[in-house]
C-alpha cells in the first residue's frame, strides 16, 4: 500500500529508508519536490503534499530536527497513515535518543540505523486496525430513538420540564454512591501541579515583594520546556493580526502562523527567552525565506545568454489596469539601456485608447536621453506599433521577428490591463504567451492590495494554465510592485505574493522617474513588516 516512507535530518542526511514492494522509481524526487516546494519555503501548515501521482505526508519534529515522510498513490484513501506516522515518529525519536546518547552522532551516522522490524510491526498493526473498523451500522427508523417519542413525551409541564424520560434513561452525570468522578490521571495530575505552582506563587509574593518579583521574572526569562501549541497560541493570534494590519492577506497571515507553530512545536525553549520573543523570531526567518524564493531572476545574464544564440531576450508585462504597466515598462527600458542593451518596445496594447501614443512619449523621452549620436547613430530604443484593435499575440509575433532581423537584444512586450474575471481578455493573454513563448512574465501589481492581490495572482496563473497549448504552461516568472513609495511600513502585498506564486520580486516601483527602480532587499521589507 505504501511506496515509500523515509526519515532525514533537517541536514539532509538520510537515516532510515523503506522502499514498497513492487515499487521500483525513486522516491528522491518527490521528497525533493517537496524539500523546495513546502519546507524551504515555508509553507508547513498543512502536513500533505501532492507530487504527480503521489500523495506525501510528512511530519516534523522540531526537538531532534528530523522530518518523517511517507508516500503513497493518491487513488488510494489511506485512513491510517496520520496516526501510523505519528506512531513511527515516537518509535524512532526514542531510538534515535538511545543510539545518540550511546554511540554518538558520528558513529550513529557510520552504522545503519536498525528500525526495519519495528516500522514492520506498526505498519501491520496499522493496517489490521484500519481493516478492523468496519463502516458505522445504518439504523432502521424503528431502532432510531426518535421512533420511540410519543405525544406524551413531548408535552411540557408546567415547571418547564418535559414528560418522564422514556424507556426510563438515567442521566448520563448521575454517579451511583462511592463511585469516582471521570477524570483520568493524567488530567488529575496536570490540575495537581497547576495547583502546587499557583501555591507556590502566592507564598513567594508573601514572603516579599523583592522575591516575588525576582522569581516572577526568571520564570518570564528562563526556558525549561518544549514549546506547545497552547503556548504559541496567544502570541500568534497577535501576529496574525498584526500581519493582516500590515496588508498581509488574512488567509496567509493564518497560514504563515500555522507554519510557525509547525515549525516550532515541541522544540525546546532557549536559556533566557520567552515564548513571544522565539515565536517573533522564527516567523522573521520564515518571512526572510519566503521574500528569497527557490528561482532567482537575473535579467542581465539572461540577456547576455540570448545574445550569445543571437536571438532577442522577450519579457512580457502583464497585470490589472491601472497599476503601472506602461510606466515600469518604460523604466526597465532606461536600466537595460544603462546597461549596454538595445531595446524594441511592442505595443500590444490594442484595448486602452492613448497607450500606444503613452509608449511613444516614452520613447521620445528614452531616445533624448540617450541620444543615438552617442550609439552609432542608431536609436537605442524603438517602438512596434499597428495601431488599436489589433490581434495582440500577432503584434508580439511581428515585433519579435523585427528584434531578430534588426539585432535588438530586448523585446519588451505591453499588454492591455485586464482584470482576472474578465475570461475573453485573459483567454487572449494566455494565447499571446502560448504562442510567442516569452522569456520571462511579469506580472505587475500594486504594493497597496491586500486581499486582492492573492485573487488576481491566483486567476492570472489559472489562467495561463488553462488556455495553454502545453503539458507544462508559462506561468507568471517574477513580479515588479509598483508604488512601493506610497505605503510605508504595509509592505505585506510583497509577502502576499510571492508566498502565492513562489516567485521573486524583480523590482520595486519607488517614484515618476525613470530611475525610480530598485531590488526588492527582503530583511529591510521584514524589519518593516515586523515592527510594531
Amino acid at each position: 500500500m505504501l511506496d515509500f516512507f523515509t526519515i532525514f535530518s533537517k541536514g539532509g542526511i538520510v537515516l532510515w529508508c523503506f522502499q514498497g514492494a513492487g515499487v521500483t522509481e525513486s522516491f528522491t524526487g518527490p521528497v525533493n519536490a517537496l524539500i523546495r516546494s513546502v519546507i524551504l519555503q515555508e509553507r508547513s501548515g498543512n502536513n500533505s503534499f501532492n507530487h504527480e501521482a503521489l500523495s506525501l505526508k510528512y511530519k516534523l519534529d522540531n526537538e531532534f530536527e528530523l522530518i518523517f515522510v511517507v508516500g503513497f498513490q493518491k487513488i488510494l484513501t489511506l485512513t491510517y497513515v496520520d496516526k501510523f506516522i505519528d506512531d513511527v515518529q515516537l518509535h524512532f525519536r526514542d531510538r534515535y535518543k538511545n543510539e545518540l546518547e550511546q554511540k554518538g552522532a558520528l558513529k550513529l551516522l557510520n552504522n545503519s540505523f536498525e528500525f526495519q522490524d519495528d516500522f514492520m510491526m506498526l505498519l501491520r498493526e496499522a493496517e489490521e486496525s484500519s481493516k478492523a473498523r468496519s463502516p458505522a451500522h445504518m439504523r432502521s427508523f424503528k431502532e432510531s430513538e426518535k421512533s420511540q417519542k410519543t405525544v406524551k413525551s413531548m408535552i411540557e409541564t408546567k415547571g418547564g420540564d418535559k414528560g418522564k424520560e422514556q424507556g426510563g434513561k438515567k442521566n448520563k452525570n448521575t454517579k451511583k454512591e462511592g463511585e469516582c468522578s471521570s477524570v483520568d490521571a493524567s488530567t488529575f495530575s496536570k490540575m495537581f501541579w497547576r495547583k502546587c505552582v499557583q501555591l507556590c506563587l502566592f507564598l513567594s509574593s508573601k514572603k516579599g515583594g523583592a522575591f516575588g518579583g525576582m522569581f516572577g521574572m526568571l520564570k518570564g526569562l528562563v526556558g525549561s520546556k518544549s514549546l506547545s501549541q497552547d503556548d504559541m497560541e496567544p502570541v500568534l493570534e497577535k501576529m496574525r493580526d498584526h500581519l493582516i494590519a500590515k496588508n498581509v492577506a488574512a488567509d496567509i497571515a493564518s497560514q504563515l502562523c500555522d507554519s510557525v507553530a509547525k515549525k516550532l512545536e515541541g522544540k525546546v525553549m532557549g536559556t533566557f527567552t520567552t515564548v513571544a520573543s522565539t515565536v517573533k523570531q522564527a516567523l522573521q526567518d520564515s518571512l526572510v525565506q519566503i521574500l528569497q524564493p527557490k528561482r532567482r531572476v537575473d535579467i542581465l545574464r539572461d540577456v547576455m545568454e540570448a545574445q550569445s544564440q543571437r536571438r532577442p531576450f522577450v519579457i512580457t508585462f502583464c497585470g490589472v489596469n491601472g497599476v503601472g504597466k506602461s510606466t515600469n515598462l518604460a523604466k526597465i527600458s532606461y536600466w537595460l539601456i544603462e546597461n549596454g542593451f538595445t531595446v524594441l518596445i511592442a505595443a500590444c496594447d490594442t484595448f486602452r485608447a492613448g497607450a500606444v501614443e503613452q509608449l511613444r512619449t516614452h520613447q521620445r523621452r528614452l531616445n533624448s536621453l540617450h541620444p543615438p549620436e552617442q550609439h552609432g547613430g542608431r536609436p537605442v530604443v524603438q517602438l512596434y506599433e499597428k495601431g488599436y484593435g489589433k490581434d495582440a499575440a500577432g503584434i508580439a509575433m511581428e515585433a519579435i521577428a523585427y528584434a531578430r532581423n534588426q539585432a535588438f537584444d530586448v523585446v519588451l512586450v505591453d499588454t492591455a490591463g485586464r482584470m482576472q474575471d474578465n475570461a475573453p481578455l485573459m483567454t487572449a493573454l494566455a494565447k499571446l504567451i502560448a504562442v510567442n513563448m516569452p522569456d520571462l512574465v511579469l506580472f505587475v501589481g500594486e504594493a497597496l492590495v491586500g486581499n486582492e492581490a492573492v485573487d488576481q495572482l491566483v486567476k492570472f496563473n489559472q489562467a495561463l494554465a488553462d488556455h495553454s497549448m502545453s503539458d507544462k504552461p508559462r506561468l507568471i516568472d517574477g513580479i515588479v510592485l509598483t508604488k512601493f513609495d506610497t505605503i510605508d511600513d504595509k509592505v505585506g502585498a510583497a509577502i502576499s505574493m510571492t508566498y502565492i506564486t513562489g516567485q521573486p520580486i524583480v523590482f520595486v516601483g519607488t517614484g515618476q522617474t525613470y530611475n525610480d527602480l530598485r531590488s526588492l532587499n527582503a530583511r529591510a521589507v521584514v524589519s518593516a513588516l515586523m515592527k510594531a
